[in-house]
């Protein structure tokens, strides 16, 4: 089953449900003597970081977990950022933390994620847990796939068989989802595309599924989009009159049966999966 004609998929809606299961949880560990604590790291003052890292600890608050908001300058030194993920790591009232991306531009991220402890890991990117998903095992997942996954899920969109084509190819998005959509259990036959595929619309129209995030605003139109497609708009712009993703809603609602929003879609979801994350890891 799909969504009927034209739906726009609320991501406010579904990551509320997300985190109402996220905060039973954390209400059961507190019963039991567990508080849950979540860390972030921003480094400088990227004004859309700081409304995102805003986002996650007001959700968290409202889940029942405990926030620890860190700060560095923007002119933080590499061997500092590190020394400080180092402290996190030791940490014992943080059961998982994250380092807000993008970093300034001098810095290297690599080896600042790769510093975190698997076991802490909460956006699920440490190379140990991308390694643990790849065959299957526990392990956080990647939060942004995880969040998708889940709002296609309270949508009642069956991914066994279907054909889905993924605009894009991040290790934060593309590759993530590509494998955790391909698994036993979700069994979709997925194909990955960019920005530089040949004839993209001839590639996006075999998709029953339809994920785009690409960092390019209205790249995907009508045109690119198969009738009755689902469609999720991963993408993020910050442009003078708001956010704006990467699909051109307007368009491709008139087509497809279902498109997220930007605001409002992925982006909830996101939150939401970090914040599953945050309990199993505190679980665990």
């Amino acid at each position: 089953m799909t969504p009927p004609h034209g739906r726009t998929l609320s991501g406010i809606e579904a990551g509320a449900l997300l985190r109402a299961e996220v905060a039973e949880r954390v209400a059961a560990l507190a019963a039991m003597g567990k508080r849950v604590g979540l860390g972030t790291l921003l480094v400088g003052n990227n004004p859309a970081s700081e409304v995102y890292v805003r986002l996650k600890h007001r959700n968290a608050l409202e889940a029942g977990i405990r926030s620890y908001d860190h700060r560095l300058p923007a002119t933080a030194a590499q061997h500092e950022v590190e020394a400080f993920v180092d402290e996190l790591n030791r940490d014992p009232d943080i059961d998982a933390f994250l380092v807000q991306l993008p970093l300034p531009e001098h810095l290297d991220p690599a080896p600042v994620l790769e510093r975190i402890l698997p076991q802490k890991d909460a956006d699920g990117l440490h190379p140990h847990n991308l390694g643990r998903m790849v065959l299957g095992l526990p392990a956080p997942r990647p939060a942004t796939p995880t969040g998708i996954l889940r709002l296609l899920d309270h949508y009642d969109v069956n991914t066994r068989g279907a054909r889905v084509v993924i605009v894009g190819r991040s290790s934060l998005v593309g590759r993530p989802l590509s494998i955790m959509l391909s698994a036993r259990g979700r069994d979709a036959t997925v194909s990955v595309a960019h920005t530089l595929t040949d004839d993209l619309a001839a590639v996006t129209r075999e998709a029953d599924i339809l994920v785009v995030a690409a960092g390019h605003p209205a790249l995907i139109r009508a045109e690119h989009v198969k009738p009755g497609a689902v469609v999720i708009d991963v993408g993020t712009t910050r442009r003078d009159s708001g956010l704006v993703g990467d699909v051109a809603f307007d368009e491709v609602i008139a087509v497809a049966s279902g498109v997220t929003p930007v605001p409002g879609g992925v982006g909830p979801m996101t939150i939401a999966g970090l914040l599953w994350n945050t309990v199993m890891l505190a679980e665990s």
